[in-house]
């Protein structure tokens, strides 16, 4: 695998809420690859990284880094969308973007801080690359 990185922006009330939430996605994501592969055994790294994002900067850059994550690889996406993400039902970028119908795999952020706060830094334009996490 050319990247075996997995990222993702959560929202959760507290700490605790967050360390379940990610072991019982870790355990099902592990069950349905061995599954696939007819494997058993571990599938994940001990490797766990969390951060909270208090800025709207924070917020946006984490959302670029997401999102655009195959172009900071060198990956050509003639869209300019990464189509393994969650970008092409990403409601927030600057170029209108048909959605899949397909139901979103995402749910609608509930804080101001990711559904309107990061906004004023800016909507996310496809040719941006990130840079890495702060």
């Amino acid at each position: 695998m050319q990247n075996d990185h997995v990222h993702l922006i959560v929202e959760a009330s507290d700490r605790s809420v967050l360390i379940r939430g990610v072991q019982g996605l870790s355990i099902r994501l592990a069950r349905a690859v061995n599954r696939a592969l007819s494997a058993r055994g571990p599938v994940w790294g001990d490797r766990y990284h969390a951060r909270d994002l208090r800025t709207p900067r924070e917020v946006r850059n984490a959302i670029v880094y997401v999102l655009m994550n195959a172009r900071k690889h060198g990956s050509r996406i003639a869209t300019g969308i990464d189509t393994f993400s969650s970008a092409p039902w990403f409601g927030g970028f600057a170029h209108r973007v048909a959605a899949p119908a397909e139901r979103s795999p995402v749910y609608v952020a509930r804080t101001w801080l990711a559904s309107v706060g990061w906004r004023r830094r800016g909507l996310v334009r496809l040719d941006e690359r990130p840079g890495a996490p702060s």
